[in-house]
């Protein structure tokens, strides 16, 4: 009789230890766009010509100026912060025209991404915070339109065509890493 207690019990730890894995916390950072990955935005990017599109024709590429979720608008101090390290003949003739044009520039700074982070390893060490392990998977793209009078002047992109990164934290305390910290805020206010 007591054989037959033992199996279902093994059976059951056994389902509980193996979808432990599926119980680790993931996530997703989208910013919103029509660009599945970092080659179609540098694709659409790429089709942008310096001192010819307007940009009427930026928002056909899809680099719409103020719908656009999380785009950042620079006017030209904010240009001239950035580039006080260059000497003003060292400056990109597109730069060099929005800051003797001031309040008729303004830049846009585009960055469409994609990245997918989930825990992996171990349940209950991750649980009771004693070793966390992450992993970060996607793209990450960066655009910058600098515009004077609606047409484009100057273009700068950048980004991680393929970001795969493994994160691992540590605390051998466990759950009593962060005890000392709070006790010192519950102490001191």
């Amino acid at each position: 009789m007591e054989k037959k207690r033992v199996i279902p019990a093994i059976l059951i730890i056994g389902i509980l230890f193996s979808g432990c894995v599926t119980l680790l916390p993931a996530g997703k950072d989208t910013t919103r766009s029509r660009w599945k990955s970092f080659n179609e935005a540098k694709t659409d990017f790429d089709r942008v010509v310096p001192n010819k599109t307007t940009t009427r024709e930026l928002r056909k590429y899809g680099f719409d100026l103020y719908s656009t979720p999380n785009i950042r608008i620079l006017n030209y101090i904010d240009i001239a912060v950035a580039t006080q390290s260059l000497k003003k003949e060292e400056l990109d003739g597109g730069l060099a025209l929005c800051l003797s044009v001031r309040n008729n520039c303004q830049a846009y700074e585009f960055t469409p991404q994609e990245i997918r982070s989930e825990r992996y390893g171990n349940f209950w060490l991750d649980i009771f915070n004693f070793k966390r392990r992450t992993r970060e998977k996607g793209w990450r793209f960066r655009a910058l339109f600098v515009v004077v009078d609606d047409i484009v002047v100057e273009k700068l992109w950048g980004g991680d065509p393929n970001v795969d990164t493994d994160r691992e934290l540590r605390n051998p305390l466990g759950p009593l890493q962060d005890a000392g910290s709070m006790m010192l805020k519950a102490i001191i206010p």
